[in-house]
Parts: structure tokens; C-alpha cells; sequence
């Protein structure tokens, strides 16, 4: 399994541990340089967004997977994970609707758990 994959289903599993909404992940490899896979999540309130948050942290941490640089930490309603090849953004439910990524990147190809062998 390719590095970029791993880290998309290590980042689902975290997701779906603390209990992530609607959980998506859109394949972007071929339509943008940015990166492989964006993942995309909301959590109910402040705390259990930073909760996911921790959560994808410490197990992609434990497999070696850092991330390059994080975003929106103190606000808590966007919190983007940069991992290179893989993005996660950790949104409040409000934000995930306003800016609404999935239609931004409905060009991408959209990822079944499944998919990434869980």
C-alpha cells in the first residue's frame, strides 16, 4: 500500500474512533498538485473537533506520519492537517456547510472506506 493511502485510511480510522460526521475522502491526485487526498470531517462542537483533531495526530504520529504544517488550531470551526501527500480538514458543522469543499472538489474521484482496505 502506497504511503499516501496508508495515511488516508490511518486518518479515516481516527476520524471514525471519536466519531467524525460524514466522513469523506476525495481522491485529487490527478486534478490538483496539492495533494493525493483530501479528507473532510466535522465534529458536533469545539471540543470534539479538536478532539478528532488529537485523535488523527496521535495515530498517524504513532506510524511515523507528521504533519507539515497545521492550520486554524485556536479557533477550532477549520482545522487543516497538512501531511504532503494526504490533507485533512476538521471542520464545525456550521463551517463545513458555508465553505462547502466536497463541491469545490467534485472533480475529484470520491473514496469508499471501503476502498482504503477498511
Amino acid at each position: 500500500m502506497d504511503s499516501s493511502k496508508q495515511m488516508a485510511r490511518l486518518a479515516y480510522e481516527a476520524l471514525e474512533d471519536k466519531k467524525g460526521e460524514d466522513i469523506k475522502v476525495i481522491k485529487v491526485d490527478e486534478i490538483s498538485i496539492l495533494a493525493d487526498y483530501f479528507i473532510i470531517s466535522n465534529g458536533t462542537n469545539a471540543s470534539q473537533v479538536q478532539a478528532l483533531v488529537d485523535s488523527v495526530e496521535e495515530k498517524l504520529g504513532k506510524e511515523g506520519f507528521n504533519p507539515k504544517r497545521m492550520e486554524g488550531i485556536g479557533n477550532s470551526s477549520w482545522v487543516l492537517m497538512d501531511y504532503g501527500d494526504v490533507i485533512v480538514h476538521i471542520f464545525s458543522k456550521e463551517d463545513r456547510l458555508f465553505y462547502d469543499l466536497e463541491r469545490i472538489w467534485r472533480d475529484g474521484m470520491d473514496i469508499s472506506k471501503e476502498d482504503l482496505g477498511l
